[in-house]
């Protein structure tokens, strides 16, 4: 039979609230390329999402094994020791989603664990061998195979599709995208809600409270599931903005092979016991689908600040989980004030979060303007030569534009041809339509006489009467 003491319930509390800042930190790895290529309602896809984490929790428990069996000594760990591995984590989770980068949980927790375990009981109590080969070759590999596959699907999708209907293709991928983007949810409840029931089934093997070896109780599996899906629905807008919009502009072809690519590299990981970073997979494969489309660019300074995050995750939060180790050594008084210190920071962060929302109502509205381009992108504008400028045409008044309907010059298709007049006026006499073909009879009575005409035009008789 279970038992409790104060200490193992705040740890299991503090756990379950990393799994809720784990959920909506990460549903952007699931959901925003959906959101952003319109396949889903931003509400309908967190919901979505949000099941299926639950569901994937009950689906193994490889990863829980490999955090609490594999990375660090149980014999050497104490309940304080998890609990200021996880106040770590949480205030590495909260300031990068306040920032909306989509850094790693489950990096923050391993680093927040590893920093607690060598304050508490030195630098043998991890176990060097399982964090290379579980979590430093996972990290550094996962981002680029799952980008290079969905660069290669990407080609394939555009390359088949461009002889499809329009319209029939694009509704194909959009309902391709929803069925993958449900894997990588499925794949994000069987791998990242596993470290935390890992984590809470350490803390009870060090609490004294089952033995150990044990695998994850029912109930933590649950409780852990129930976590991770609550913060899934409450939505991480901030990083999905940035996953959905911030890397590249997605079409729903790239949206495709990115969730597709992604979901295979998560679940593979998870049946191999690997505690890969959901968020390093799906970043790579954004990346990759943007390169993939032919035109398509990465706004590589919003990479890079990711890449800066992921590189600080694990010794940031190993350093903050090592500063609260030694604090709660203090005793109980030290304890409270780290949780003290937590729940103050966490309230100070939301409160900062407040000044600018992000939320379902403008999660998609952003545009490449508003994000720099990166080196690589003004690289290319910069050699690509201006478009040519249209042939100049000249002026034309409205009173005298020729209107032409067919393929003729304009102005010959409205000539007309006049008949000259006469070179020989009659003085005083009305003018003589030559188009008539007899012409009126002049009576010359009534013509009034005239002053002899000049020299050089001769005189012409007058007319004789009919």
């Amino acid at each position: 039979m279970e038992s409790f003491s104060l200490i193992l319930a705040i740890v299991v509390v503090t756990a379950l609230a990393f799994d809720f800042t784990n959920g909506f930190h990460d549903t952007a790895n699931a959901m925003a390329t959906t959101i952003s290529t319109g396949a889903l309602k931003p509400k309908v896809a967190v919901a979505m999402s949000a099941a299926l984490n639950l569901v994937g929790a009950f689906l193994s428990v490889e990863v829980a094994n490999t955090i609490s069996k594999g990375l660090v000594d149980e014999a050497g760990i104490r309940p304080e020791v998890i609990f200021a591995a996880l106040v770590g984590a949480i205030l590495w989770n909260l300031l990068t989603w306040l920032v909306g980068l989509p850094s790693s949980s489950s990096h923050a927790l391993m680093g927040g664990l590893i920093g607690a375990t060598i304050a508490s009981a030195g630098v043998g109590a991890v176990h060097g061998d399982a964090l290379v080969t579980k979590v430093v070759i996972p990290a550094v590999a996962a981002p680029v195979v799952a980008g290079l596959a969905a660069m290669v699907a990407t080609r394939l999708s555009h390359t088949i599709g461009s002889k499809a209907d329009g319209r029939a293709a694009e509704k194909g991928h959009r309902a391709g995208q929803i069925t993958s983007a449900g894997l990588v949810s499925l794949a994000h409840g069987t791998n990242d809600a596993q470290k935390t029931m890992g984590v809470i089934t350490l803390a009870l093997i060090a609490g004294g409270a089952i033995a150990p070896g044990s695998n994850p109780p029912v109930w933590v599996i649950l409780s852990a599931g129930l976590a991770i899906a609550l913060g899934t629905y409450i939505g991480g807008w901030r990083i999905i903005r940035t996953m959905g919009t911030g890397l590249t502009d997605l079409q729903p072809q790239q949206g495709f092979a990115a969730q597709t690519s992604a979901a295979t590299a998560i679940l593979a990981s998870s049946h191999l016991g690997f505690s890969l970073s959901t968020t390093h997979v799906v970043s790579g494969s954004v990346m990759g689908a943007g390169l993939g489309r032919k035109g398509g660019v990465v706004r590589w300074s919003t990479a890079g600040r990711m890449a800066v995050a992921w590189v600080l995750t694990l010794p940031a939060a190993a350093l903050v989980g090592a500063g609260a180790e030694e604090v709660t050594g203090l005793g109980d008084w030290g304890t409270a004030l780290v949780a003290v210190f937590l729940v103050a920071s966490s309230a100070a962060i939301w409160k900062i979060s407040r000044r600018q929302v992000v939320d379902h109502t403008n999660v998609t509205p952003r545009t490449a303007a508003e994000e720099p381009a990166g080196v690589v992108t003004q690289a290319i504008a910069a050699v690509t030569p201006p478009p040519a400028a249209p042939a100049p045409t000249a002026p034309v008044s409205a009173s005298t534009a020729p209107v032409s309907t067919d393929e003729s010059p304009a102005g010959a298709s409205l000539t007309a041809t006049i008949p000259a007049q006469p070179t020989t006026p009659v003085i005083g006499a009305p003018v003589i339509d030559a188009t008539v073909i007899d012409p009126p009879v002049i009576d010359a009575s009534v013509i009034d006489p005239a002053p002899a005409p000049a020299a050089s035009t001769p005189a012409t008789p007058p007319a004789a009467t009919v």
